[in-house]
């Protein structure tokens, strides 16, 4: 009969129906939220988030925002059988869980086997101890059922969904309780021990309890095995909660900045400190103030599936009371606190059958609705539940533009994994949350994701993915422990570059460190005036410079330059090619400068292995740095640069020294800084100088005499001695060409040797310069990721190809203010495609390679400055060094490193580094004035 009187309602053209909606939706006006209030809602959230995740603010803000330690989501690879125990609701239940690892494209799986517990009621209120004695007694339980061994260790994972503190992933302190639970004696307590400790109470098994999860976030890490872009997880049941990925630099009640943490938001609590006041109802405090828990959880008691059913009976009471409803009567029944429930909300608004059930609900509550009234009761169902999915999309929204905002994205695509009876028994629910969610949020692309036995699989996967994470970095650590230099180690470094620069000085055989005399004789004392061309050639680029010094109380000097790039045609094809674009290079700068007919003296900065016979003569011994000219090694490089200019016929250029780039970059220092008696650097290559007394240099007489003969004006005063000195230019990037670091030669180190252009040939310099650290990184990063520990596996073409990982991505990615959105997009520029863990693991490599490099080149300094120390018999040295070179300049730690392990090493010497400006060229033009000054004595 009622079907027949609602099918003829439905087509009447009568207008209560209006009338009565009306009547509701002006009762519950404050309920419909628009878009505009929305947005403001969601601001607050946004607000109540940060003030979570600050130390500061965080003991006053209502959203706690907990770290959980979880800090990957499943990539494929977990594997494992776990055991599981999921408390959050009415009961609890025990799962044996298996997660099998992906295979080529076949993708991972979980399998499941569970079993559910009923808890009962006075164990909800009743001692901790007890509920969880009930907990471990059903474990046991179920081993027994499932004949699973008793004696064997099963790493276990408990799913607890309550408030809890994680201070580690297996430790922590319950907050407080929700949805009915009141056990006494756990809060403020570790709820991970006081299961351990359960457990034992039972005795007869072997488990390790490796991770508590909420189940919030368990079910993200479900929904995280299926879908790579599930970032968030979310709760819309008997309770609500949310979760996400957030940048650990922005949590800061965890440890450190690098990489990414789930935060437990517990959202449940908005509102607590008063932020949604305007936007509580009268219906929404009677709910609270009847609860277990005044004051708490506003914002769960205004969406969650515990009190819908509640408001809408509260609603429909006050209406029947005012006479709106039932022509005011009001049953006991109706009376009667949680008679409405979920469930009933669920079939009121079912697309088909919702008012016939709304019937047969008010019915049951000993009413006599008229039609009117049903269709009125189902319109505030309707209200009560919409204003709930609203209030979840506001929340949700500010926590997608917060992660949107944290990675500085353009685009943005995201999953949401889903949990919870509500989102799952509502008909209309999840169709009006994913609406208002595009609605408020256009531009993302937003998927929601429905977890399958989320809680339980999710907790499985965060132990998988911890066990995966452990041993991932455990195998990282030993690989990088080859990189990790201990203080024996550089001992020895000391101790072998000590003797090496000894055994070059002695001159008596071959030696791996050449200690090549330069004829500079001393440094600059201000004094040196006049124009000067200088010529530096040392990488890639030719620089051609006019340095005009002026003397007189503050010496200065004006330069002007012009850089030219030498094609790698050039760098390896004949001498007389590469010699003739050098002379090329200076007859475009003396015509951009306009001093094409003026022979100006000049001085060569040459930046590789010479044996100097003369101030203005020198034998290249080898190319380095990637040149391979042919016909060069062996030739006096300032008479190939003198018949270069004579084939060009073009100008005249009076060459009157050349030096090597470290001898500049001395001169140049001490050009400004008396002390500076060494030269250092620290670029593509790396290489000392530094003054020595003439008598200590052990060389043949005929040398010997010709040392004396260009270099008998150099003095240093010692008491009333006059001591004659040299510079010497140490090429200490030799050190090991005989083997005397070969224990410290990491395979990745052998690799990069083999396919230079030099196998065999200046080992330190290919572990302390730059341009062979971006090539030792990309041979680190190609043997973890064939061992599937960095970019799943994929070896990809880019991967292996020599030089793609340049040594400046080192000082990019290494940099203090580098976010790893930016070590991503950096990887991605050299088609590498990484995730956040990758980013991580990539960062530690360059950072391992680049500190071993810096302390080797530390280990040196200490041998070199001990050296001199001794040699003048002094208890303490002060003395400066010059530097020049890309690593030490632009490397956010080379440099601090490098002069942290100098200091360490030789303590009794106080060494202060300064760096050099224009440091080559100029330095190039102060050894040609000083020698200048010194012809014309």
């Amino acid at each position: 009969m009622f079907t027949l009187q609602l099918f003829s309602f439905l087509f009447s053209k009568t207008q209560e129906e209006p009338t009565k909606k009306f009547k509701v939706d002006s009762f519950l006006h404050t309920m419909c939220l628009h878009d505009d209030q929305l947005r403001d809602i969601s601001a607050r959230f946004q607000a109540e988030m940060k003030k979570g995740l600050s130390a500061e603010s965080n003991a006053a803000a209502a959203i706690k925002m907990l770290p959980t330690h979880v800090r990957s989501t499943p990539d494929g690879s977990e594997r494992g059988q776990f055991l599981v125990l999921d408390l959050g609701g009415s009961e609890f239940k025990v799962l044996r869980v298996n997660v099998r690892e992906g295979m080529g494209i076949r993708r991972g799986g979980v399998e499941m086997e569970e079993r559910s517990y009923p808890i009962p009621q006075e164990l909800l209120v009743g001692r901790g101890a007890e509920l969880l004695d009930h907990v471990s007694e059903s474990l046991k339980d179920f081993l027994h059922e499932k004949n699973i061994s008793l004696e064997m260790k099963h790493p276990l994972a408990f799913t607890f969904s309550f408030p809890c503190e994680l201070s580690s992933l297996d430790q922590g302190s319950l907050l407080s309780w929700s949805k009915n639970f009141r056990a006494r004696g756990l809060q403020g307590k570790d709820v991970v021990q006081a299961l351990r400790d359960a457990i034992g109470r039972t005795g007869g098994m072997n488990t390790e309890v490796l991770a508590m999860v909420n189940d919030t976030v368990a079910t993200m890490m479900t929904c995280g095995f299926e879908d790579k872009y599930c970032e968030v997880g979310l709760i819309i049941g008997t309770g609500t909660n949310a979760c996400y990925m957030e940048e650990l630099r922005h949590i800061d009640l965890v440890e450190g900045d690098e990489g990414r943490m789930c935060v437990n938001t517990e959202w449940g609590a908005f509102g607590d400190d008063g932020a949604l006041n305007d936007y509580v109802t009268e219906f929404d405090r009677e709910v609270d103030a009847a609860s277990n828990n005044p004051g708490k959880q506003i914002f769960e008691k205004m969406v969650s599936g515990m009190y819908l059913g509640e408001l809408v009976r509260l609603v429909v009471l006050k209406m029947a009371t005012l006479g709106l409803l039932f022509a005011g009567h009001v049953s006991n029944t109706l009376r009667t606190k949680g008679k409405v429930t979920i469930a009933h909300v669920a079939a009121m608004e079912e697309y088909k059958h919702g008012v016939e059930n709304t019937r047969l609900i008010l019915t049951d509550l000993d009413l006599t609705p008229s039609l009117d009234d049903c269709i009125a009761v189902q319109h505030v169902s309707t209200i009560v539940s919409f204003r709930s999915s609203n209030l979840v999309a506001a929340g949700l929204a500010a926590i997608l533009t917060r992660i949107k905002q944290n990675r500085k994205l353009r685009t943005f695509r995201i999953t949401v994994g889903v949990d919870g009876t509500l989102y799952k028994t509502h008909p209309q629910y999840p169709k009006r949350l994913h609406k208002v969610v595009q609605r408020l949020l256009p531009e993302y692309q937003v998927r929601f994701v429905l977890s399958d036995s989320g809680s339980s699989k999710g907790a499985a996967l965060v132990t998988a993915v911890a066990q995966r994470l452990a041993s991932q970095k455990r195998k990282v650590d030993e690989t990088l422990s080859l990189f990790r230099l201990s203080s024996e180690q550089l001992q020895l470094v000391k101790a072998r570059m000590r003797a090496g620069l000894e055994a070059g000085l002695r001159g008596e055989g071959p030696s791996e460190i050449k200690m090549l005399p330069s004829f500079v004789s001393r440094p600059p004392d201000g004094t040196e005036h006049g124009k000067y061309l200088a010529l530096d050639l040392g990488g890639t680029n030719f620089k051609v410079m006019l340095v005009n010094f002026k003397k007189g109380l503050q010496p200065s000097s004006q330069v002007y330059h012009k850089i030219y790039t030498i094609p790698l045609e050039k760098m390896q094809g004949t001498g007389e090619e590469l010699f003739d674009h050098l002379a090329e290079c200076v007859s475009d700068f003396l015509d951009y400068m306009g001093i094409k007919n003026a022979r100006l003296p000049a001085g060569f900065t040459f930046s590789f292995p010479c044996e100097q016979t003369a101030i203005d003569a020198g034998t290249l011994v080898s190319w380095t740095k990637g040149f391979k000219a042919t016909d060069c090694e062996g030739h006096d490089v300032v008479d190939m640069l003198r018949d270069a200019i004579k084939r060009r016929n073009e100008f005249e250029l009076d060459i009157a020294a050349v030096a090597n780039d470290t001898v500049a970059t001395m001169m140049s220092c001490a050009y400004e800084e008396p002390q500076c008696e060494i030269g250092l650097i620290a670029g593509n290559g790396t290489n000392v100088c530094y003054m020595e007394e003439l008598k200590n240099i052990k060389t043949t007489e005929q040398k010997k005499r010709q040392m004396q003969d260009d270099g008998s004006d150099g003095e240093r005063k010692a008491g009333d001695a006059r001591i004659q000195t040299m510079c010497i230019n140490t090429e200490w990037g030799g050190l090991g060409d005989h083997g005397s670091l070969d224990e410290l030669i990491t395979p990745y180190d052998a690799e990069v040797d083999l396919n230079s252009l030099n196998p065999g040939n200046q080992r330190f310099e290919k572990l302390a310069g730059g341009m062979y650290l971006g090539e030792v990184v990309r041979q680190t990063l190609l043997d973890l990721t064939s061992r599937g520990l960095l970019f799943r596996g994929n070896v990809t073409d880019a991967l292996k190809t020599p030089g793609i990982f340049q040594t400046k991505y080192l000082s990019q990615i290494e940099s203090d203010r580098m976010a790893l959105l930016q070590v991503r997009s950096i990887l991605q520029g050299i088609r590498l495609d990484s995730t956040c863990d990758d980013s991580i693991i990539v960062k530690e490599v360059c950072g391992a390679v680049s500190r071993r490099a810096a302390q080797l080149c530390g280990a040196g300094m200490a041998a070199l400055v001990e050296k001199i120390r001794e040699n003048r018999g002094l208890d303490h040295l002060n003395i400066t060094v010059g530097v020049a070179g890309t690593l030490y300049k632009l490397h956010p730690h080379f440099s601090e490193v490098l002069q942290e392990t100098a200091r360490v090493l030789a303590p009794q010497c106080h060494v202060t580094f300064v760096q050099s400006e224009e440091g080559r060229g100029k330095g190039a033009a102060l050894i040609t004035a000083v020698t200048r000054q010194k012809e014309e004595m």
